[in-house]
């Protein structure tokens, strides 16, 4: 079955996605030009915004009737995601961010850092409006490991030793964490505390899916599709997923090719170590993976009540997966 993400995830709360999208402008009013300038320019560039979806169908999924809130902590998980990727732009010195010039490229590092700033102070400064202190101490914990675990991935960095376990701690942080707070926040929001762990569980291991399917296409994609520069992770010595089982699975020169290469950086050997990731075994390891993680995502929905709101969490968490299929 072929999933549409306009028909098949966003459907049910089309309505609500549109006001969220209305939050998002007005969020970002600043009386500086060049804050405006620049977060205008971040938000725009896209992107499906699944977290902010993911929210809105969580919220419908719990049984929620008025989405008001819910809707603000949608813009609000959206800011917060910006916020992260204009960060991490500035950290691995990207220039291309979802096809477009990134932050940093059009203007600068410090602009960049600061507008990023920004963008979580005034999430932050709209989530207190939420007057909820259980989900206010729920994001002030996430936005916190969120920051850990981009300096774990720093850490990392030129690392051939890092294992599979600190690579799924670093995804943990960077990227599912922030999936977890948008479902956990619906719940929160929608006063059904039985429905946080389970839309918690799902959000965790959708969000591995999704990065490890993320690192799979960094070997097997384009920049085009990818929306970023093909061998960026390579270049800049991080120790993706694909990597690391490519380490297992080789001995002798192509092992010493990868080691080297994460262990240096840059893309000399771009086009040896895709091949290598690519016959070694790799691919098809993370594949599983990949499967495994949308397998536990999909089970622990299994407690929410069936609807059409379930099903389109269902729907997207396949939909990222056949990404690779």
């Amino acid at each position: 079955m072929t999933i549409d993400f306009k028909q098949d995830i966003l459907a049910p709360v089309a309505s609500d996605f549109t006001t969220m999208d209305k939050f998002i402008n007005e969020g970002i009013t600043s009386k500086v030009a060049l804050v405006m300038a620049v977060s205008k320019h971040v938000v725009e560039a896209g992107g499906k915004r699944m977290r902010p979806v993911m929210c809105l169908l969580a919220a419908k999924a719990c049984g929620a009737d008025d989405l008001d809130k819910h809707r603000k902590l949608a813009a609000i998980i959206e800011m917060l995601h910006t916020a992260t990727l204009v960060h991490d732009d500035v950290v691995d010195e990207s220039g291309l961010r979802r096809g477009r010039p990134t932050a940093n490229a059009t203007w600068n590092n410090q602009t960049a850092v600061l507008v990023g700033d920004f963008l979580i102070s005034r999430a932050f400064d709209l989530l207190v409006d939420l007057n909820d202190m259980v989900l206010l101490k729920d994001f002030s914990t996430g936005t916190c490991e969120i920051a850990e675990g981009e300096v774990l991935q720093l850490q990392s960095q030129h690392q051939p030793d890092t294992t599979e376990q600190t690579y799924l701690n670093i995804i943990h942080g960077k990227t599912s964490r922030l999936f977890e707070l948008a479902t956990e926040g619906a719940a929160i929001l929608s006063g059904t505390p039985q429905y946080r762990e389970p839309l918690r569980k799902f959000a965790g291991h959708f969000g591995n899916a999704f990065q490890i399917i993320d690192d799979i296409l960094d070997y097997t994609s384009d920049a085009e599709t990818l929306g970023k520069n093909i061998g960026d992770d390579l270049m800049e010595g991080k120790p993706t997923l694909p990597l690391i089982s490519a380490l297992k699975n080789t001995t002798g020169e192509e092992h010493e090719i990868i080691r080297r290469s994460i262990a240096t950086g840059g893309t000399a050997d771009l086009e040896r170590v895709v091949a290598i990731v690519q016959s070694s075994g790799a691919l098809d390891y993370c594949s599983l993976r990949a499967t495994e993680e949308t397998d536990a995502a999909l089970n622990a929905l299994n407690t929410l009540p069936d609807s059409e709101y379930r099903q389109a969490l269902i729907n997207l968490a396949n939909l990222a997966l056949h990404r690779i299929q």
